[in-house]
This record gives C-alpha cells, structure tokens and sequence, in this order.
C-alpha cells in the first residue's frame, strides 16, 4: 500500500495546519471551553469559509475534501490542537448518514452544513446498550402520517451545539434485534425533545436527551424503514476511524512536548534528556506512535472495503490507539513529573482528551472481543 500523500492531500494538511497553529493555540482553545456556548462559531466559520472543510457535506463541489484519507489529514491536524469543534459529529457521522440514507430533508439539509448554518449529532447510545450498536431500545411508531418517538439516549457527543440530531429508533422487533432500526431527523427545538447538557472531562459537551412521544412527519426517516443497522455500523466504524487519527494528532504533539521538556529540564547538572534510561522511554514512546499510525493508516484504507474486512481493520486500529494513546500519556504525565498535571502545561489537556478517545466508540476490550468474534466467524 502506498502511505504517500498526493500533492492535493499535502496541500490540504499544510492548510490545516497553518489554520490550527495560527487561529488555535491552546490559551485559545481553553478559553472556547470555558465559555457558556463551549464551542466558538467563529472558528466554525473559518473551517467553512477559509479552509472550505464544510464543502464536504456537497458531492458535487469537485475541490471538496471528499475522502477517507482527507478525513485523517484533517483529523490527525485537529488532534494536535485539540479542536473543540464537533467536525466529527457533523462532517463524518452526520454527513455521512445523509449520504448513505437519502432523504429530500436530508439533502437540503446538507446545504445547511455545507454553509456553516447547521450542525448535527448522532443520538445512539443508551443506558443498557454500552457499544452494542444493535441494542436500542428507543422506540418509535406510526401515528397516522407521523411518527412518535420515545426514549432516552445518553452521551450524545456535541449534542449541546447541534441543530439536528440523527436518531435510532427500534420501529419493530426486540432489543438487541438486527432488523427493525430505523435513523429519524429530529430538530433539537421540537416539542417532546428535553435536552440535559453537561461538560465532559476532555472539556467538551455532550448531553442526555429524552424524547416523549415527539411527533415527526414521514420524510423525516432516513433511508427504509427497519433497515438502517448496516448504515450505522458503517459511519460509526468511519468516525471509529476519524478519532484514531485524531489519536495520532494528540500522541505525537504529546512526545513533542515530552522531548522538549526533557531537553531544557537541568538534574545533577546536566538535561535528562541525556539520561539514557529516560531516552529509551521516550523511545518506547515513538515505537507506541509508530504502531498506532500504522494501524490506523491501514484501517481508513479500508473503509471501503467489504464489512468484515473493514471491521477488522477499524477494531484493531481502536485497540491499538487505546493501548499506544494510553502509554504515551502516562509516560509523558510521568516524566514531566508534577508540572505535567498543572494548567501551566499543556500536557494535562492532551491525555485527558487521549482517555476519552479511548473508551469513544468503543474500549480496548470491546474492540479486541469484537476482533476476535470477527476473525473467528471468517475462518468459519
């Protein structure tokens, strides 16, 4: 496989990266998370209209940014700056929904997000379901023309900013069921839907939200009904994929600063950067970030392959960053010794992002028992 960037893509992580470096620093981005709004329109403006990351929500932009690889270029730039924005609740989970599951509100929709006006979040998750994307208990039924929602779903990432949420909803069938599944458009203010937002450790938001009995007309199903499990399994390996890079972002400007730190830190009059069992940790810490940047390069290249050779590859790029995210973060906590918990230094802010990306679709166990399942049922 070849690991090479074309000159487009070389082109588009330079431009993201100047944008970051230059309109994100981290006194920047800690000031956006402790706003009221915890995220910063303005900044969401400029992904739209300086860096034009927005237009992917339109097929038929040809300069767009429009691939997988695009996707982690961004993401891994993102990662490094820790950017607050819900581009992957939006641009990766919700776009790619729209996509998949066409619909006419869902296609003027994307116009909306193309142009900065809307923001999405997928309401998955529930209180007995953890990662098991099958396991919703969310229900919805006929009501004449319309359908009425009801339930509850936890965790929704990004949900305090969003103006729409995607919605899986069981139309038939029992808990835990493969068919019955169906994906709603909910506008956030629509009567029936009670949001309950908190801040996150990584000092993002997320909500609970309930639905009672919220009335929606019919075009607001996405795709056919019962049917939309396949869809959700694909995006959500595809975001899965997009916070592995975003990972990678995290890790590498988290051995950056270790490095740096090691070098001006002076003991028994001389850097530690020049102690050779602190440079073999560091070390250790580079082959950490090596692995997980294979493994993630190689899943988001497969994201178009077949299913369970797609699943496979995202389920071993997860465990692996949780692993590598995981070593490298106490690593660098532990040789930046006490300063490296403060708010003088940024290192703090970087792990506890890394151990939220860690249990993010998905823990180091549930990744490698999905593995394992996966393997299993293709030897068969």
């Amino acid at each position: 496989m070849n690991f090479d960037l074309t000159e487009s893509q070389t082109l588009l992580s330079d431009a993201v990266r100047g944008f970051v470096r230059d309109r994100y620093p981290l006194e920047e981005r800690r000031r956006i998370a402790a706003s009221p709004e915890g995220w910063s329109p303005a900044q969401w403006s400029g992904f739209a209209d300086e860096l034009g990351l927005l237009a992917l929500a339109l097929p038929e932009d040809p300069g767009a940014p429009t691939g997988a690889v695009e996707t982690m270029i961004i993401m891994e730039a993102f990662g490094e700056a820790l950017v607050i924005e819900p581009y992957v609740e939006t641009m990766v989970l919700g776009v790619g929904f729209l996509k998949r599951c066409p619909s006419a509100v869902g296609d003027a929709l994307l116009t909306e997000v193309a142009a900065g006006r809307a923001r999405l979040a997928f309401a998955c998750g529930e209180p007995q379901s953890r990662y098991a994307l099958q396991d919703v208990s969310t229900t919805a039924h006929r009501d004449g023309s319309f359908w009425r929602i009801s339930g509850m779903k936890n965790v929704v990432a990004a949900a305090p900013f969003a103006t729409h949420l995607i919605v899986s909803a069981r139309t038939f069938g029992q808990p835990r069921d493969r068919e019955g599944i169906s994906l709603f458009l909910v506008d956030v203010n629509a009567a029936g839907v009670s949001m309950y937002p908190y801040r996150t450790v990584d000092d993002r938001r997320s909500a609970d939200v309930r639905f009672d009995l919220v009335r929606l007309p019919d075009e607001t199903v996405l795709g056919e009904p019962g049917e939309a499990l396949t869809a959700i399994e694909q995006v959500v390996d595809q975001a899965t994929a997009a916070v592995c890079a975003e990972a990678l972002g995290a890790m590498r400007r988290l051995l950056s600063y270790t490095v740096e730190y090691a070098q001006q830190r002076r003991q028994f009059g001389q850097p530690i950067a020049q102690f050779q069992a602190l440079q073999h940790r560091m070390v250790d810490m580079y082959m950490e970030l090596e692995r997980a940047r294979s493994a993630t390069y190689l899943a988001t290249l497969k994201l178009d392959r077949p299913a369970k050779e797609r699943a496979l590859a995202i389920s071993a790029a997860k465990a692996t960053i949780g692993q590598s995210g995981r070593f490298i973060g106490r690593n660098a906590i532990q040789l930046h010794g006490g300063m490296g918990l403060t708010q003088e230094l940024p290192v703090g802010d970087y792990f506890r992002r890394l151990t939220v990306i860690e249990n993010q679709f998905g823990t180091v166990d549930h990744h490698l028992a999905r593995y394992a399942t996966l393997s299993r049922s293709t030897a068969n």
